[in-house]
């Protein structure tokens, strides 16, 4: 069976879109620019969300002490030893929120990586409480020959949630920047993390059908991960009671029934997440990595003969 976006695969990988699109993957290089949150500077709160440990999430060629420049070199150098057939690079900005300054620094830093010879566009990592017109204008201005993405960190539809976690922005706040950003040529994609605390099978599936109502592009899923050093780690060890995380195969027949209701065309560029293992305080995946998820979530829909959008309905 083909399915809408084009293969046999029974949901729309966005690697294969852009595969499709470009002739190729796109590998994405991190970046460390040197951007913060208005949740750690005061702005809003401090101390950051408590899930997050950003060396925890961030390769090791990722050091703001660094210029751009730098880190683009290191970071292709490590992905051609790991893709050897790698030839799209695209600069990701990812540590902390990368619109969070004023447009004429925004401009410094992204032109500088746009100025490498191998980079072909870049991808912006933020907050939806970070970004206005004229900064989307700017980013749109790029779209025009380069491959531009921009990312929006909505974690949560559930407001209650947001505040549980420290994040510092409504669920209304990441509507209104999605829609904002739609209709630019910019790609819009946004990362959710499943698993939260107080968050059940029920609430997720409630949320896959809001987020099917948003104007994006694709989707990135991250499982809830304890890592160390982090608020959430602390309420972990105080009360364990308050997290339910997801073995493996409960994760894949979540992401199925997920999936089965969203939007077809939502191209899905990760399910899974992976830190270091001495980052990660609950042990449960046993070392499973993201690719082998995505399997695991490929041999299930094809069990039930199921696919992405089988139950969606506008």
């Amino acid at each position: 069976m083909t399915f809408p976006w084009g293969n046999t695969r029974p949901f729309n990988s966005l690697a294969d879109q852009n595969k499709q699109k470009y002739g190729s993957r796109i590998q994405k290089v991190s970046i460390n620019a040197g951007f913060t949150c208005p949740n750690r500077d005061g702005t809003i709160a401090r101390g950051g969300c408590t899930f997050c440990n950003n060396s925890g999430f961030s390769p090791s060629y990722c050091n703001d002490g660094e210029s751009i420049t730098s880190q683009i070199e290191k970071g292709i150098k490590f992905l051609l030893h790991r893709y050897k057939r790698a030839k799209i690079f695209v600069a990701y900005f990812q540590s902390f929120s990368n619109t969070y300054d004023s447009i004429e620094v925004l401009k410094t830093r992204y032109e500088e990586a746009l100025s490498h010879p191998l980079i072909s566009g870049i991808t912006i990592g933020t907050r939806p409480d970070c970004i206005d017109k004229a900064k989307l204008d700017y980013i749109a201005s790029l779209a025009q020959e380069k491959i531009i993405s921009i990312e929006f960190g909505v974690e949560t539809c559930n407001d209650k949630t947001l505040i549980k976690i420290n994040r510092g922005h409504t669920f209304q706040q990441s509507v209104a920047a999605i829609k904002m950003s739609a209709g630019r040529n910019i790609h819009t994609g946004i990362h959710l993390i499943i698993g939260l605390p107080g968050e059940d099978k029920n609430e997720l599936l409630r949320q896959s059908r809001i987020i099917s109502d948003l104007p994006i592009n694709s989707v990135k899923f991250h499982q809830l991960q304890i890592v160390k050093d982090t608020a959430m780690a602390r309420e972990y060890s105080e009360f364990p009671e308050r997290f339910s995380l997801f073995e493996p195969d409960e994760y894949v027949t979540l992401a199925c029934d997920y999936l089965e209701n969203l939007r077809p065309d939502i191209a899905i560029e990760r399910f899974a997440g992976e830190v270091p293992p001495d980052y990660n305080i609950v042990q449960s995946w046993k070392g499973l990595r993201s690719d082998m998820i995505m399997k695991m979530i490929e041999t299930e829909f094809n069990k039930r003969g199921s696919w992405q959008g089988k139950n969606y309905s506008p």
